[in-house]
């Protein structure tokens, strides 16, 4: 009986297995992770599940009968010691599995600060699993004063959280301005002004010199302008890198994480990845996406492709992104964008269009849908939208999408 092995059980890994049942795989199934828990999402960890307002088992992509039912072996808590691509086989502890077809979906692990500066001092946390969490939630209380590190959207989320639960938050960006490696100057004044409304101290061109601590616990900051703060905890939000240590294992080749073709297979034929560990072409270039949508379809593709299907993955990038009352929707990719077009709604409500010449390639949505909707519908069309109509906050959008 084939066996399809896959290693790492978050989302990608979830959809995958899910959908190789659905399209009538009949043979073994192994599901590895090195988390105890069942498959989760992970974006409202730092949201709702941080603000108390969701329950762990909310959290779960599945439950945990869904997987037996569907014959699917689960292996949590476990880590994967060694993978012998000539051989077929997988070591997890002390056992070795065989297997006929294997897919990475291994995901993205976070940058962590160097012990050097003080990134080993207790109270100093990541946001990325549901452990890193659980350890943050007790500090995130009235009163408490955070340094968070990084000025990208996991930043800045985790500033929302903290400020909307009473914590004094200070972020630093190193860069010039918050958002700069991911969006427009437009996008970053909206995100600076809605932070400082709330009351975050928001420092641009400012990065961290070093944590000091007492009794091993951090403490306070010292920032490269010599400034000092006091802290109770540390978030750092610094990126995040492709998980690809067991790829390289494996032998087979990296480019940006696990290099893959357009039907998800990696230089091994027998070998797969999918998502934020995953770098695959995309119109004329090689990218990587670190997003639920990506890693949902991508791990249907890869799973269909593995049944024999040959589809390529055609990428229609999206993310979102939740921070006080105000819902980012972004929809296309905006790098070599030159010029941006604004819509301006009511209150808070604004989108930014992002172009290159006349093309649309990009927009930035914020508590505007009907933007988001029609402005994804055209970039997934190949299709732009007329700039006039655009920055006309009295226009109607939608005979954009006749045209």
């Amino acid at each position: 009986m084939s066996h399809i092995i896959v290693i790492g059980a978050g989302q990608a890994g979830s959809s995958l297995v899910a959908k190789l049942r659905k399209d009538g795989f009949d043979g073994e199934i192994t599901l590895i992770g090195a988390e105890e828990a069942l498959p989760y999402q992970r974006p409202p960890l730092s949201k709702a599940y941080l603000l108390g307002e969701m329950e762990v088992e909310r959290l779960y992509l599945r439950p945990e009968s869904f997987y037996a039912e569907n014959n699917i072996t689960l292996k949590l808590g476990q880590r994967v010691t060694a993978i012998d691509a000539a051989a077929k086989t997988v070591t997890v502890g002390d056992e070795v599995l065989s297997y006929d077809q294997l897919a990475l979906t291994t995901g993205s692990d976070p940058r962590y600060l160097p012990a050097a500066i003080g990134g080993d001092l207790e109270g100093v946390h990541v946001v990325r699993g549901l452990t890193d969490v659980d350890a943050m939630a007790p500090a995130v209380s009235e009163g408490a004063k955070t340094l968070i590190v990084g000025g990208g959207y996991i930043g800045l989320e985790a500033a929302a959280v903290c400020a909307k639960r009473g914590v004094q938050v200070t972020l630093v960006e190193m860069a010039d301005r918050i958002l700069q490696r991911v969006a427009a100057p437009e996008t970053s004044d909206y995100f600076r002004g809605l932070h400082s409304d709330h009351g975050v101290d928001i420092r641009e061109g400012v990065g961290l010199d070093r944590l000091v601590g007492t009794d091993g616990k951090v403490t306070g900051a010292v920032l490269s302008d010599g400034s000092e703060i006091e802290v109770d905890f540390v978030v750092v939000g610094v990126g995040i890198v492709p998980a690809t240590a067991l790829a390289e294992m494996a032998g087979v080749e990296l480019d940006n994480g696990i290099k893959t073709d357009a039907h998800g297979r990696t230089s091994d034929p027998v070998i797969w990845a999918a998502g934020d560990c995953a770098s695959f072409p995309y119109q004329g270039k090689r990218i990587r996406l670190e997003s639920v949508p990506n890693a949902i379809d991508q791990a249907e593709i890869v799973a269909a492709n593995m049944l024999g299907s040959e589809k390529d993955y055609v990428a229609k990038p999206w993310f979102w992104s939740d921070q006080y009352d105000v819902k980012l929707q972004i929809a296309g990719l905006n790098t070599g964008y030159d010029n941006v077009v604004t819509r301006q709604g009511e209150g808070r409500t604004v989108s930014f269009w992002y172009y290159t010449g006349d093309q649309l390639v990009a927009v930035d949505a914020m508590n505007d849908p009907r933007a988001y909707m029609v402005a994804k519908r055209l970039i997934d069309g190949g299709k732009t939208a007329d700039k006039a109509v655009v920055g006309d906050p009295e226009a109607d959008l939608k005979p954009l999408l006749r045209a």
